[in-house]
């Protein structure tokens, strides 16, 4: 009868033994032969007649490895399901018995395995304190976004010259000295600009400018830096070369276009937010108040949870299996990594598996489960968003799209997988302590920019 031994080898590390005696696996080989023996068709021989001997000559050896390892697959899966061990990924072969597998002389053989066991770990929402951020909503910003809609559904015109600094500039940008010698060879690129993107003094020359007018740039003195960095990188050139930067340019001007900003009117308003019923500039600024107050409320909401999934990790002790998990992750995939290659890529590997376990847990202490039809509903919205509908009335196809959609295996999966995401950071917020701070929108984009995941 089959035995396994368990030995500890390190920190959650254990070797698994198994030993097979030949009357664990000898009834099954013979059995298998003479079954393969019913079944082989070999020329010559009719179907089932082919002798016995013949078939264990040519494929005896290959049945009786294989029967061996799936009896010691069968023993190592039963012991471990037995024992209620929990472990990362699949057991890993050691050194096996040195002696060959002989189906001539079938004797006692022992297999060892390595396995990685999960750590017990322990979480406590409540001691967990993050920071909801509510961003403060200017005149300034909704200013800014009522331009921006004007400018989005007004009328593109083209005038003879250039006379402020909204034109748009259509331009052909080529490499050449100061004097505006073209350099052969050198870059050529199609563009295009807004006035302001220019440097004050060069907005003043540009002023007046015709189509088919040309200037030659530098583009160190052309561009604030922001936009110099933007341009260099449209050119192919480096923005942290200086050289690069002092190179010039002359600039042709192939179209001027001038966008003739919107009405504030109620054709405007309903282009804007259609369906809404919206009469008056204030009705309209107090839409667009709302809207952004909507944007940046979802956009704390997501920082709150950053804090939340980096508080988690950060908080949570959880050791690992180091050395099994640099094996596996050294031998898993297709083709083998160099220890190297596993050094430098398992600390972000640790990390992600320290989330899944973290998370994994929570999931299932809180029961978080996704309905069907919470997935469908999520594929009706991603499309509804794509087509910019406001609702199922005018989309009515929508419904037809989403059962589609449930047959994608990997939509559906990763669906499951976002919502129930969505879902724990939810039920967090309402278990850990959170306070509340106003702050303005620079400072809450400065918090975005220097700390994501």
């Amino acid at each position: 009868m089959a035995t396994i031994t368990r030995e500890n080898i390190g920190l959650l590390n254990d070797k698994l033994t198994v030993q097979l005696a030949r009357e664990d696996y000898l009834n099954a080989f013979e059995k298998n032969l003479k079954t393969y023996a019913k079944t082989a068709t070999i020329q010559g021989f009719r179907k089932g007649m082919v002798p016995a001997g013949l078939i264990k000559k040519m494929y005896g050896q290959s049945i009786f490895t294989d029967e061996i390892l799936k009896t010691v697959e069968k023993e190592l899966n039963n012991y471990m399901q037995q024992e209620q061990l929990d472990i990362f990924a699949q057991p890993l072969p050691l050194e096996n018995d040195s002696r060959m597998l002989d189906m001539n002389n079938p004797g006692d053989y022992a297999f060892a395995f390595e396995i990685g066991l999960k750590p017990a770990i322990h979480i406590n929402p409540e001691n967990l304190s993050v920071t909801r951020f509510n961003i403060e909503i200017t005149e300034e910003m909704i200013n800014d976004e009522i331009n921006r809609l004007q400018t989005r559904h007004g009328n593109m015109l083209e005038p003879e010259e250039v006379d402020n600094e909204e034109t748009v500039l259509n331009v052909k940008l080529t490499e050449s000295d100061e004097n505006g010698n073209i350099i052969e060879g050198g870059i050529t690129k199609d563009n295009s600009l807004l006035v302001k993107y220019f440097t004050a003094g060069l907005q003043k020359k540009l002023m007046g400018k015709k189509k088919e007018d040309t200037i030659t740039i530098q583009l160190s003195s052309a561009f604030e830096e922001k936009e110099r960095e933007w341009v260099l990188g449209d050119l192919g050139l480096d923005k942290d070369n200086a050289t690069d930067a002092d190179k010039f340019f002359t600039l042709t001007i192939t179209k001027l276009g001038f966008v003739e900003k919107a009405a504030l009117d109620e054709d405007f308003f309903n282009k804007a937010y259609p369906g809404r019923s919206i009469l008056t500039e204030e009705e309209f600024r107090n839409a667009v108040k709302v809207e952004i107050e909507s944007y940046f409320a979802q956009q704390s909401t997501n920082q709150l949870h950053d804090q939340l999934y980096h508080q988690l990790l950060d908080t949570t002790p959880i050791e690992f299996p180091e050395n099994f998990l640099k094996r596996w992750l050294q031998v898993s995939g297709e083709n083998p990594k160099t220890t190297d290659d596993t050094e430098k890529e398992y600390p972000q590997f640790s990390n992600q598996l320290k989330w899944n376990l973290i998370s994994t847990q929570l999931i299932n202490e809180y029961k978080i489960v996704v309905e069907q039809d919470e997935i469908k509903n999520k594929a009706r919205m991603q499309m509804l968003s794509y087509m910019g509908a406001q609702s199922m009335d005018d989309a009515p196809w929508l419904d037809e799209y989403a059962n589609r959609m449930m047959n994608d295996k990997k939509f559906v999966e990763n669906t499951y997988f976002e919502l129930q995401t969505t879902k724990l950071f939810m039920l967090l917020e309402s278990r850990v302590n959170i306070k509340e701070e106003s702050i303005t929108v620079e400072a809450f984009n400065e918090k975005l920019h220097h700390h994501h995941h």
